[in-house]
């Protein structure tokens, strides 16, 4: 038994070393393309384009705190990078204020077509993640979408959410290369290398580069080895049984040639997603 679950073992850590690469290959792209982006914009800069430059640095402050200023007490800087999209898409809802609250809790609140799932975040651990979902959420960013992704391998079994174009149906080149017009650091990075990621837990999808953290995350239904790469958000409170019946109910294999998984059977839809004061 033991050499069948190292296979399976193997077998998965494959897969997902293999999904890491593409997703890799593909920020690469998206640097790529940004550094196209770049030179064109030099371009208009040099033709006379002074409109930009007003814009770009009022974009600056905002996504930024300005050199020497000052942190108010009880948060932190945060900084969220433009992502033009490269290989995938974006929705463009801005970016969440410069300085955030570092302290306290904070409720996810998920309002699905299955029931209600909710999420204890804590600030002092991951207060940029949870900006981010606060801005986000009330700009109904996640409203109305389906999680796009199951894995129910041996060793890892998630759902993964928050693709704001997903259709539950479309194939990996389309579904799961979504997210807003940013990305963050990664923060709260497991330190249990035996247990990184524990059944309830919530954690951030990312492309397998630092700093790769947009929308997408993902919900372990039980205990699942995974890289400790991902930001780990939360652990879910109220309707874990939720997402355990849609693991169990199996996925359509549409991932299994590249990243592994495929579309839930079981179809789960965000109606809502907010966060709330703890």
């Amino acid at each position: 038994m033991s050499s069948i679950k190292d296979r399976q073992r193997a077998a998965a850590r494959a897969r997902l070393e293999k999904e890491m690469a593409e997703r890799a290959a593909s920020a690469r792209k998206r640097r790529q393309r940004q550094a196209i982006i770049g030179s064109a914009i030099a371009v208009v800069v040099i033709a006379g384009a002074a409109v930009w430059i007003v814009t770009a640095t009022r974009e600056d402050k905002s996504s930024t705190p300005t050199a020497g200023s000052a942190v108010p007490a009880g948060q932190v800087a945060c900084t969220w990078t433009p992502d033009p999209g490269g290989g995938g898409k974006v929705k463009d809802v801005g970016t969440p204020p410069a300085t955030v609250p570092n302290t306290g809790t904070a409720t996810l609140v998920m309002n699905t077509n299955l029931g209600e799932i909710k999420a204890t975040l804590d600030k002092s651990k991951v207060p940029c993640t949870t900006a981010s979902f606060e801005y986000l959420g009330n700009k109904k960013f996640w409203d109305n979408t389906k999680c796009h992704r199951l894995v129910n391998e041996q060793t890892f079994k998630v759902l993964q959410c928050g693709d704001p174009f997903a259709t539950g149906k479309g194939w990996r080149d389309t579904d799961g290369q979504g997210g807003p017009s940013y990305t963050m650091a990664e923060e709260n990075l497991p330190t249990d290398t035996n247990k990184p990621y524990p059944a309830g837990s919530i954690a951030m999808a990312n492309t397998g580069q630092p700093g790769s953290t947009g929308s997408q995350f993902f919900i372990a239904s039980e205990d699942t080895q995974l890289p400790a790469n991902y930001t780990l958000l939360g652990v879910i409170t109220t309707g874990l049984d939720i997402v355990k019946d849609v693991v169990k109910a199996g996925d359509d294999g549409a991932f299994k040639a590249s990243a592994g998984g495929g579309h839930p059977k079981k179809e789960i839809t965000i109606k809502t997603l907010q966060v709330v004061a703890g």
